[in-house]
């Protein structure tokens, strides 16, 4: 690694300045190359020397310590995960998407923090403290969580053109012929977001407020845009603007949207056939509806297997299958239910022999209770013979019950040169958005708590979790060899620390000691070459809220 410098020449052959280079070399298929690691153009002449000096002694630190009082070698900031995520950004084109001036940075550290600790603007702002986001980033002005949250707004206001930018990069101008696209809801512990209304909360916290969360991904399963709708939105209720977005916003021509059961219903494949754009849908009907199928005759339960089988009717095709699989599982758990009600039977039997006051009515109507609440009234009855309580199975009841069990039909109107396992694996690439959604929701991103309160900033905060998600996908991929999890691995990579070399008169630099073996297993699997030196900007972070101190009594 070294430092040039490169004359810039006016139109007459003058040289108008010099540009300062930091650059390394390095071999790619036997041919030596060069690459510039930073521009240091607008950097001090003192921090440029600084530079120099590292790197002149690069192979012996020892040398820049026995500087006496001219020159100070001092643990710096975090850098190995912040670099990491600031290469994978770059590759993946979210840096691209996001623009190089201000409230792009602010707006990539955002996703970064949320990586490398989740919490509030004011958690970011602190990680911004201890990690060299500034320098690694070149933000070379001072913020607080005042400016990130300003900064949701402005992603707020521009996620649309973000999101076309981002799915352009991916396709290299290809555009989708596939979408993936499901719901979910989120729900807040505050009152006052602007967007969050009592809904179905599918989170099963009650008396919650919530916001309901759509999320449209490629064939891939890579999210490409979010969107936020009022907590008591129903599911085919936003299926609507996603077509919208990919016809007049992504400019697709012919595209296929894959959806759930309660997303896209008839009036959803209406409003799709009236447009001209050559859409398309792949979606599962309800056992209700597969019952009317079976009545009306357009299909019959022996047609039901392990093998997909296809029935065409009125321009639509179903494919039918039966997954033995989930049928035992569905046997399992009512037998699972049976057993619990025959426990709870038995314990009042028990009460009732030792207590004869006791009431047999109020035994019975606790057991009723039980047996409403696990769904099971159709098959299983109460009775009583004199003080003691006994169970009813109606096994027709159960029989007609169970002869779906595994049975599911997917419903499309793709045509019929497109194969049925196709649209059958298709339909079952939706497991892709929740997988975006456990890990968007809580297990990684957590998303919740929201931290924010008006509608920009909770698009905003979406929208950064949803970035987030692309980056840490694509390291669960790269990283899928290691017995470490992507938040183990970026928490490794943190133990990365620069070394402050500061000479006396000539400014600082941070010098990037080399990775211990397993970071660079892990640097080395993402592609992605730390640097040995790095300009120190001296940028002051600052949060203008304190943490509260503990009182002792």
């Amino acid at each position: 690694m070294y430092i040039t410098e490169v004359p810039t020449k006016t139109k007459d052959g003058k040289i108008s300045h010099l540009c300062i280079l930091l650059r390394e070399s390095y071999r790619e298929k036997g041919r030596a190359k060069t690459r510039t690691i930073a521009n240091l153009t607008h950097c001090r002449p003192e921090d440029v020397a600084a530079i120099k000096l590292a790197l002149t002694h690069k192979n012996d630190i020892s040398l820049l310590a026995n500087g006496g009082d001219s020159v100070q070698v001092k643990e710096g900031m975090s850098i190995g995960a912040t670099w990491l995520l600031y290469e994978l950004a770059g590759q993946i084109g979210i840096a691209k998407a996001l623009g190089s001036d201000r409230q792009g940075k602010l707006a990539l550290w955002q996703v970064m923090a949320r990586l490398i600790g989740q919490g509030s603007r004011l958690s970011a702002v602190r990680l911004a403290q201890v990690h060299a986001a500034c320098d690694v980033l070149g933000i070379k002005d001072k913020f607080n969580e005042d400016h990130l949250y300003d900064n949701l707004a402005w992603i707020a206001d521009n996620q649309k053109q973000i999101e076309k930018k981002l799915l352009e990069t991916r396709l290299n101008g290809a555009q989708p012929e596939l979408f993936l696209y499901d719901v979910t809801s989120s729900y807040f512990e505050g009152q006052k977001n602007e967007l969050a209304e009592y809904g179905y909360n599918r989170d099963k916290k009650k008396g919650k407020k919530q916001v309901v969360i759509g999320l449209l991904c490629d064939d891939q399963g890579y999210p490409v845009a979010i969107e936020l709708f009022k907590g008591n939105t129903n599911d085919f209720d936003t299926f609507d603007s996603q077509v919208k977005k990919a016809v007049e916003e992504f400019g697709c021509q012919r595209v296929t949207f894959v959806g759930d059961r309660g997303m896209i219903k008839s009036s959803q494949i209406t409003e799709l056939k009236n447009h001209d754009k050559g859409l398309h849908y792949i979606t599962a009907i309800t056992k209700p509806q597969i019952e009317k199928l079976i009545k009306n005759n357009i299909i019959q339960l022996g047609l039901f297997d392990s093998e997909i089988c296809e029935v065409v009717h009125d321009e639509t095709r179903y494919l039918l299958r039966r997954n033995p699989i989930r049928a035992k599982e569905i046997e399992i758990n009512r037998q699972d239910k049976r057993e619990s009600i025959e426990r709870l039977i038995h314990v009042k039997n028990q009460y009732l022999e030792t207590h004869s006051r006791a009431s047999v009515d109020k035994a019975i109507s606790v057991v009723n209770d039980r047996i409403n609440k696990l769904r099971v009234q159709d098959w299983i009855k109460v009775y009583s013979d004199g003080r003691i309580l006994n169970i009813h199975v109606d096994d027709e009841s159960l029989a007609d019950k169970s002869k779906l069990d595994g049975c599911y039909v997917i419903k499309s109107d793709l045509p019929a040169v497109i194969n049925k396992q196709v649209v059958h694996d298709r339909y079952k690439q939706l497991a892709e958005v929740e997988h975006a959604f456990r890990d968007c929701k809580t297990v990684m991103l957590e998303m919740r708590p929201w931290y924010v309160q008006t509608e920009k900033s909770t698009r905003g905060a979406a929208f950064v979790v949803m970035l987030a998600y692309l980056i840490a996908r694509h390291l669960e991929k790269v990283w899928a060899g290691f017995d470490s999890s992507v938040e183990e691995g970026i928490s490794q990579l943190s133990t990365l620390c620069t070394m402050e070399v500061t000479v006396k008169g000539k400014g600082t630099c941070n010098m990037i000691p080399t990775p211990r073996e397993n970071s660079n297993r892990l640097l080395k699997a993402a592609k992605v070459r730390i640097p040995e030196v790095l300009p120190h900007l001296g940028v002051n972070v600052l949060s203008r809220k304190k943490l509260r101190k503990s009182v002792t009594a």
